[in-house]
């Protein structure tokens, strides 16, 4: 009796140290995409993905730590525990899933390609082929591209950040670029410097699904408990009018989507 009462003691020990504790939580983020993730001129981390991660926290009694990351080396550090989540406009694709989990969708916004105004570019191989369009690395766009168009004669340069690819764009060294439509827009687009840049007519076609379902929060498979914890945060602040709080904050438009 006494050898079983101290099995069990030893058990709840065991059960209480390694019991996962989420008062804080760390989200990896690339700080190079504008709207949904950017440094202010302060140095302060700001944007939507920002702001809803805060909430997060705010909603599940945990303080919110930001790490910065390379948004290509996202996943590896996230597995190796340099963080406890993804916040950092991550699409959901099979590819991905097959390695981490996801929370529930965070937002859905379309993929487009920006070249010259004026350009008769199409995002389509054909229209592509012998020209030079940049990504970002990591991106689903990155995956796109190279995997649509790149065997058909289309040259794919992927590059750290978005930053540089629109620096290469306004050079000249490319002809088109490939990344999320809302941020095109507002970081690019609606600025002075993509003054002479548009989006491209056409859709995409994506058959396979490349591109995604959608962006949610990456999460190591284990810590189904943190899952549980941030989609139910999630879907309160869609319920109370938070999540359009902040959207409208940021956007004149829906960008949770279908």
């Amino acid at each position: 009796m006494k050898k079983f009462a101290l099995c069990i003691a030893m058990l709840a020990v065991a059960t209480s140290v390694c019991a996962k504790d989420w008062t804080t939580v760390r989200f990896g983020v690339d700080a190079s995409y504008p709207p949904f993730e950017s440094k202010s001129t302060d140095g302060k981390l700001v944007g939507f993905d920002i702001d809803v991660g805060n909430e997060i926290c705010k909603r599940i009694n945990a303080k919110c730590v930001w790490v910065e990351s390379e948004f290509d080396g996202m996943i590896p550090a996230l597995k190796a525990k340099k963080f406890d989540a993804v916040l950092s406009s991550m699409s959901m694709t099979p590819q991905r899933e097959a390695q981490i989990a996801f929370s529930s969708k965070v937002f859905h916004t379309p993929t487009r390609l920006v070249a010259k105004k004026g350009s008769t570019l199409q995002p389509t191989a054909d229209s592509l082929k012998g020209k030079t369009v940049g990504v970002e690395q990591g991106t689903t766009q990155e995956a796109y591209a190279k995997a649509s168009w790149a065997p058909n004669g289309v040259k794919i340069v992927p590059y750290q950040d978005q930053d540089q690819v629109y620096a290469d764009l306004l050079s000249g060294r490319l002809d088109a670029a490939l990344q999320d439509a809302v941020q095109a827009n507002l970081s690019f687009l609606n600025t002075p410097r993509g003054a002479g840049f548009a989006l491209t007519s056409g859709e995409l076609s994506d058959p396979n699904g490349i591109l995604g379902n959608g962006a949610a929060i990456g999460l190591r498979k284990d810590d189904a408990d943190l899952k549980v914890k941030i989609d139910k945060a999630l879907a309160d602040m869609i319920k109370d009018g938070t999540y359009k709080k902040i959207e409208s904050h940021y956007f004149a438009f829906d960008v949770y989507g279908s």
